[in-house]
């Protein structure tokens, strides 16, 4: 049989790729990348990540850590590389993102069931099975063909990029390392670096990003009717800050759990450097993603303290997403309602985050295997993670259906009344035990060697 085409190489067409070939399946996968660039991309490697370096929280009793669980149980192939590829972020999975990027790329390119073709894929592809994971940065060609397949479906939203700073550049007599509350570093070290900030240095901050000039819009961006509509979760820090004077040391640059040594309490706002690498020689600053002209950023940010000498090796930006609206045309096994056989994975979906593209790209090439082999396709549990988000995007009210991460609330409730902590440790036990009697149930099919 003729390979499965899988459409666009970021971590969710990755993921989808590598499942489909591991069955047995040969697959043409597809990345226009570097011969068509991205506003957001710096390369051509597979999975490459563009907005920050984290995989989210470790611990088995938080939101990504559950989810991380269940992608473990369900065989994620992207997620093995992640946590050999990772750097120190206290209790975050947080990535060497241009070695698990070149990893990811090398796997791939050494399986003998996948052939990556580099170009622009134009057109939805018409085979009897095919993924399309694309992505938020989805050529025009393509995307107008989504759009003609989706109808009035089609939607648009702005997401932002934070600066990174090399580590030797920061004043470390003003700049500290601990992770909040200290936790997992009982000798008061930690795997994040702080900006300790007096309320005289935020508030002139808060200042000078109201004041400060923006990037114009693209053409293409300007004539978006969303241009304006930015993700809640990833907003850039001007729009923060213009929600109010305290909006940001309550959000991103809360400084509570962080003591500066120099003072021995709490500053009265902290910016966050997160690893870009395993070797600590780039940071990242955590929630400052900006859309702010890159002059007027290099001012903000060297004006504060242990930033006067900051060597910016990126700096903010912030680039059009692309999504459908799932719930219209998706089911919660994300294929195409009108389409058999046609799967849509990643951000295209509305499931956000990097763990839920590599989930999405998962589930994806499950059922798109399970659609070869002439089985049930899989619809997760909505008591897992996974399962919520894929049930969220096909059946979310479609009016003004935004982008969903991984969160407890897609889960449904427990009974009686119990503590917050009491809530997370339940719904982890509760989603690891359905994902295995899910399995037992629904094993996938054997392969037929006929159509391998």
């Amino acid at each position: 049989m003729e390979p499965v085409p899988v459409v666009g190489a970021g971590l969710a067409g990755s993921e989808a790729a590598w499942q489909l070939a591991e069955a047995g399946f040969r697959v043409r996968l597809h990345e226009m990348r570097p011969l068509v660039a991205t506003p957001a991309h710096q390369s051509g490697r597979c999975a490459e990540l563009v907005c920050s370096n984290s995989l989210g929280s470790r611990l088995p009793d938080r939101a990504a850590g559950v989810l991380q669980a269940g992608l473990r149980a369900l065989g994620c192939k992207l997620l093995e590389l992640a946590e050999a590829h990772a750097v120190p972020a206290g209790q975050a999975l947080a990535v060497d993102r241009d070695r698990f990027a070149q990893a990811v790329t090398d796997a791939l390119e050494a399986h003998p069931g996948i052939e990556i073709v580099r170009g622009e894929v134009s057109a939805v592809p018409e085979d009897p099975v095919a993924v399309v994971a694309s992505g938020p940065l989805t050529s025009e060609a393509l995307a107008q063909d989504l759009a003609r397949l989706a109808g009035a479906a089609h939607l648009s939203f702005f997401d932002a990029i934070a600066p990174v700073v090399v580590a030797d550049s920061l004043d470390r007599s003003v700049v500290f390392a601990a992770s909040r509350w200290n936790k997992g570093q009982p000798d008061g070290g930690g795997d994040y670096l702080n900006v300790p900030l007096e309320k005289a240095h935020y508030e002139a901050l808060v200042d000078g990003l109201l004041a400060a000039e923006r990037h114009a819009l693209k053409d293409f961006e300007a004539a978006d009717p969303r241009a304006k509509v930015f993700f809640e979760r990833c907003l850039p820090v001007e729009v923060l800050a213009g929600r109010g004077r305290d909006a940001l040391r309550f959000g991103p640059l809360r400084p509570v759990g962080l003591d500066d040594p120099r003072t021995g309490r709490w500053p009265y706002a902290v910016i966050q450097l997160r690893a870009e690498n395993r070797a600590a020689t780039l940071y990242n600053l955590v929630g400052f993603q900006t859309n702010l002209r890159y002059a007027e950023q290099e001012r903000l940010l060297r004006a504060l303290p242990g930033l006067a000498g900051a060597e910016f090796v990126r700096l903010g930006s912030m680039h059009r997403n692309t999504f459908l609206c799932s719930p219209r045309v998706l089911d919660a096994t994300l294929e195409w309602r009108r389409r058999p056989g046609l799967f849509v994975a990643g951000q295209l979906t509305g499931m956000e985050g990097y763990l839920g593209n590599i989930g999405s790209g998962l589930l994806a090439g499950r059922n798109a295997v399970r659609r070869l082999r002439g089985g049930l396709l899989e619809v997760l549990p909505p008591e897992t993670l996974l399962g919520a988000l894929a049930r969220h995007v096909a059946e979310a009210p479609a009016e003004n259906f935004q982008p969903m991460k991984a969160e407890f609330g897609l889960l449904p409730s427990l009974p009686g009344r119990v503590s917050r902590d009491q809530r997370q440790r339940l719904r982890a036990a509760r989603s690891a035990e359905a994902l295995l009697d899910h399995s037992r149930r629904h094993p996938m099919p054997a392969a037929d060697p006929a159509t391998a």
